[in-house]
């Protein structure tokens, strides 16, 4: 089993819509932690998390909350700790 480390940043588009950046890859957790605080300097939204699981077969974990900057969905927020 591998973990894969991911950080998710959005802007606010037209009619304050959130639109998603490309996903960046972190290397650990610490890492995805560094990533997403500099991108909470200019977007309105980042998520970094964790997932684990067999990229051969596509099992996944469920995802694991690093940390989230902005306007933070509750649903987002009920998410697991890493």
């Amino acid at each position: 089993m591998s973990s894969m480390f991911v950080v998710q940043s959005y802007f606010t588009g037209r009619r304050g819509v959130l639109i998603a950046d490309t996903p960046l890859q972190a290397q650990n957790t610490n890492h995805a932690r560094r990533i997403a605080e500099r991108l909470a300097l200019q977007k309105t939204l980042v998520i970094a998390f964790s997932r684990s699981g067999n990229p051969k077969t596509g099992e996944y974990d469920e995802a694991r909350l690093i940390a989230a900057y902005g306007e933070v969905p509750d649903d987002v927020l009920a998410m697991p700790r890493a």
